[in-house]
């Protein structure tokens, strides 16, 4: 399982980046980014602080962990400005909290992300189809998540997506313990969406590829 939005107490989530990671490591996580909500006020602490704890956990454990963050609810036109702030911070992966349906995210949020580079863009609710065109000729990849609530329209980004030509990943967006999942799990998570089997093959392809290529090193072992 490779997990590439997950949440600690830096921001929402209930664990501490070590034992997020070690409850992730028990369930054969073999990757896992941190991605703690970020606007302007707390990007640096976020960054600043998980790669302490990447420092330690990398070098202790058998999962490979990624320090990030999730822009989250920031104005739409301040996104492509944040997210190059974290990178040149240390953020491996950058996250944009898309327009799910079940909270009130800007209109022009899911574009910003597309535009700015993000590399996933989350629960990105209705999303229109050229937005989702744009996102596969920029190589931002696109959630499917098995968070409650913004995976009600999983099927609708799975089926727009698809004809659009997007790069899939199936994420958590893990708050809690009982938010992480086996790879069996996701498995399922993506047939339910409306992804074939090949493409939930595809999804996890797509996060390995974004793994290795953000530790600069494609012969990574994951």
């Amino acid at each position: 399982m490779i997990d590439l939005h997950t949440h600690t107490v830096f921001s929402d989530g209930e664990l501490i980046p070590s034992e997020l990671v070690r409850r992730a490591e028990f369930l054969g996580y073999r990757a896992i980014a941190i991605t703690d909500h970020a606007d302007y006020s707390n990007y640096q602490f976020i960054i600043e602080n998980l790669l302490k704890a990447v420092d330690v956990l990398t070098a202790n454990t058998e999962v490979v962990v990624l320090p990030g963050v999730e822009i989250t609810h920031v104005p739409p036109v301040k996104i492509p400005e944040l997210i190059e702030k974290c990178r040149s911070e240390g953020a491996k992966v950058v996250v944009v909290h898309g327009e799910t349906v079940v909270e009130p995210v800007a209109e022009g949020t899911n574009l910003a992300a597309i535009e700015g580079g993000a590399d996933i863009l989350a629960h990105p609710g209705f999303i229109d189809f050229k937005l989702l065109e744009m996102a596969a000729g920029r190589g931002v990849a696109i959630e499917i998540t098995a968070r409650k609530g913004h995976n009600i329209t999983n099927g609708y980004v799975v089926k727009a997506g698809r004809e659009a030509g997007v790069d899939f990943v199936i994420n958590t967006d893990a708050h809690a313990p009982s938010d992480l999942i086996d790879k069996a799990f996701a498995y399922k998570v993506g047939l339910g969406a409306g992804l074939t089997a090949a493409e939930v093959e595809r999804a996890f392809s797509v996060s390995e590829e974004i793994v290795r290529r953000k530790l600069g090193d494609e012969k990574t072992a994951l």
